[in-house]
């Protein structure tokens, strides 16, 4: 297994648990280390509408030119950018919209059971809430496509609901200051959140005690091809170079899985959408949000962790740069005070920003390559927690020779 992110660590318990010997392979000293370290926290059914849709393009045309904008996209010498961003305009089609809809709600309905069964069984605790997802409109025109996509996830057996300003501060009456501000939401009961950090973490562990062998501060240089198999993996840390060899091979290494895979001939098209995100520690009694929701004009979301409160989002396509901008950190705080002026936080926000896996179409890779013995499972893309226990499950029905459950279209 290439990779301890939630996604790698999720694969490497599900296949442990279908009777595989696993060793799992990752440059950090510990599990979910990266893109999974501080992410929006939700597990978002409800965030099953595509960024490729018809309505996009009029939002990225009004966002040029601002460095504070939920979608930021920064022009490089790149043909791996410019070939991505050409088929995610193809992706916006409204009839490829909804297919890919459908496919997200389907693999996110079954993953999100699997995640409450594995919870029940190890007792895991990360900070979880199953208080739904609220999301809030502050735009007429941005609500009323929104009431259009709960109609079609409505379809798709998602138990999204419209609902107006006052429902809004009903579920969650920490809004009562924006009341100005809105204009309706919609609410799914049955999503969660929980801190994707802390459960990859505990879910390693649990793992580890399970036979599964985590080979950390080990740096993964190239995939050695052998025909029409895998020879092996070259990784390397500070005692030097190794050849890793093993029956089979997952990559799991998110963003940065397209580069491992170019040299085999495997074109994955995959680029990296840098988000951000701040946490506050908050002062005991502040009057914070326990409900996660989704900012749908600024494409921000707010989850609460215990004591501390999780806002996470936007997009910058800007290569594999991890710099933080001011900028976009300082936007995510000026949102903060317009939808919550009396929060009392203690210190100052820990700002944070990742490398989410996007692919066009929103669709993570699932599945066997060419190479018999190379799998895939990357480019969920901001639902990673959300898809991570049910993609992990479904390529250990596939390893294993079994029909993976959902109705999703998997590698072959």
């Amino acid at each position: 297994m290439l990779g301890a992110g939630v996604v790698g660590t999720t694969s490497a318990w599900y296949l442990a648990q279908a009777g595989h010997e696993v060793s799992v392979v990752d440059r950090q000293p510990v599990a979910g280390n990266e893109t999974s370290f501080a992410n929006g926290g939700q597990i978002s059914v409800s965030h099953a509408e595509p960024w490729a849709n018809p309505h996009v393009l009029q939002r990225i045309i009004k966002w040029l030119g601002r460095e504070d904008a939920p979608l930021l996209w920064r022009w490089r010498a790149d043909p791996a950018q410019l070939a991505w961003g050409l088929r995610f305009l193809g992706e916006c089609l409204p009839g490829r919209t909804r297919r890919n809809m459908a496919d997200i709600v389907a693999l996110s309905l079954y993953s999100r059971r699997r995640l409450r069964a594995l919870r029940e069984v190890l007792g895991l605790q990360y900070d979880h809430l199953e208080r739904g997802i609220l999301h809030i409109y502050t735009d007429r025109q941005e609500f009323a496509a929104a009431i259009e996509a709960t109609r079609v996830m409505r379809e798709f057996g998602l138990d999204r609901e419209t609902v107006d300003v006052e429902k809004c501060l009903e579920i969650e009456p920490a809004l009562a200051d924006a009341k100005h501000l809105l204009v309706g939401g919609d609410y799914t009961r049955s999503d969660e959140s929980g801190d994707a950090h802390k459960f990859t973490r505990a879910l390693a562990e649990r793992a580890q005690a399970a036979g599964v062998d985590f080979r950390l501060n080990l740096t993964v240089d190239r995939i050695a091809p052998g025909g029409s198999q895998i020879a092996g993996i070259l990784v390397s840390s500070a005692d030097g170079q190794e050849l890793l060899t093993a029956d089979a091979y997952v990559v799991a290494l998110g963003s940065y899985s397209p580069l491992l895979v170019k040299p085999l001939g495997i074109g994955l098209p995959v680029y990296p959408a840098k988000g951000y995100s701040a946490t506050l520690n908050l002062l005991e009694g502040s009057p914070a949000p326990v409900v996660s929701l989704t900012d749908d004009e600024r494409k921000l979301v707010f989850s609460r962790l215990g004591n501390r409160l999780r806002i996470a989002g936007t997009a910058e396509f800007n290569g594999y740069n991890l710099d933080l901008n001011p900028v976009r950190c300082q936007a995510l705080m000026q949102r903060v005070r317009q939808l919550f002026p009396r929060l009392q936080v203690e210190g100052e926000p820990d700002y944070w920003c990742g490398l989410r896996p996007a692919t066009p179409s929103n669709l993570p890779y699932i599945g066997r390559t060419r190479y018999s013995n190379l799998w895939l499972n990357t480019g969920h893309g901001t639902l990673g927690w959300t898809m991570a226990c049910g993609s992990a499950a479904a390529l250990a029905d596939q390893m294993s020779g079994r029909r993976p459950e959902p109705d999703f279209p998997f590698l072959k």
